[in-house]
């Protein structure tokens, strides 16, 4: 009796089944629902704050109001909002797996673990930047038509306006990789969770600003790079500026490092590992 070999797997095909497990669970619709409410809300809520008390703000934040019309578009809090949510999605792709004992029988069917992490890197990346799109243009619209209310809202065409959206919007991705990477590398979800907010939102904080080597560390956070491209007004009169400044395109590096660093990390780890 002859034993036929089962044909390797096609990309395409490993593509669909991480598509399939990812849309398959419950805690991901509640995930990505729960956290574009909190964030378009947090954000509409700042702006309808601006909205009302505009008339009891002094000259300089009249003046200077664009600034703060773009800062409501995409504040501090939704952002961190954002890192937790996306980070916890990236964790839960590879950890959830590991927990089930799924990862058996997916590494029984698939073999070829780097190109089956490869596959989950390419659905999360793009799923998570289709999220961030989202979920940045619909706060920008909605924090922007409630300052239109005295007519203060600022056009997408506006110097900067893109730059704000397009950076909130790939703040997704990138934090969803390092919880994919840190899920790879630990396997246990609650450890992950909180390795990964330690990593992503305190531990910059512990980092001062007031050395050129430590600012140098600081400025290499995700957190720390959007907030710098974010910043239309940076180097403006109401600003203090930084004494070793970040600079916008050092912001987008750091996006870019550490989006594939943990992306090489899930495979490699994964790959070079026991179940």
């Amino acid at each position: 009796m002859t034993t036929l070999a089962l044909p390797a797997s096609r990309f395409t095909d490993l593509l669909a089944a991480e598509w399939i497990k990812l849309r398959s669970l419950r805690s991901t619709y509640w995930a990505f629902g729960c956290g574009a409410l909190a964030v378009v809300g947090f954000n509409a809520n700042a702006a309808r704050a601006d909205y009302v008390n505009y008339p009891h703000y002094g000259g300089p934040i009249r003046d200077d109001f664009v600034y703060w019309a773009l800062r409501d578009a995409f504040t501090d809090g939704s952002a961190m909002i954002l890192v937790l949510v996306c980070a916890s999605i990236g964790a839960i792709t590879i950890v959830g797996e590991y927990a089930t004992g799924l990862v058996r029988t997916t590494f029984t069917a698939v073999p070829d673990r780097r190109a089956l992490m490869a596959a989950k890197v390419v659905v999360l990346t793009a799923v998570m930047t289709l999220f961030g799109a989202l979920v940045a243009a619909a706060s920008y619209a909605s924090s922007q038509a409630i300052l239109d209310g005295r007519g203060l809202g600022v056009p997408i065409s506006h110097p900067g306006a893109w730059r704000v959206v397009v950076a909130s919007a790939l703040l997704a991705p990138v934090c969803a990789l390092v919880g994919m990477g840190l899920g790879a590398v630990i396997r246990h979800s609650a450890t992950t969770m909180v390795l990964t907010t330690f990593v992503l939102l305190l531990l910059p904080s512990f980092v001062t600003d007031r050395y050129r080597w430590t600012a140098s560390v600081r400025h290499t956070f995700p957190f720390n790079a959007w907030t710098r491209i974010v910043d239309v007004g940076y180097g403006q009169s109401h600003m203090l500026v930084p004494k070793y400044p970040a600079t916008v395109a050092g912001g987008w590096v750091v996006f870019a490092v550490w989006a594939v660093v943990a992306a090489v990390v899930a495979v490699v780890v994964v790959d070079r590992r026991d179940v």
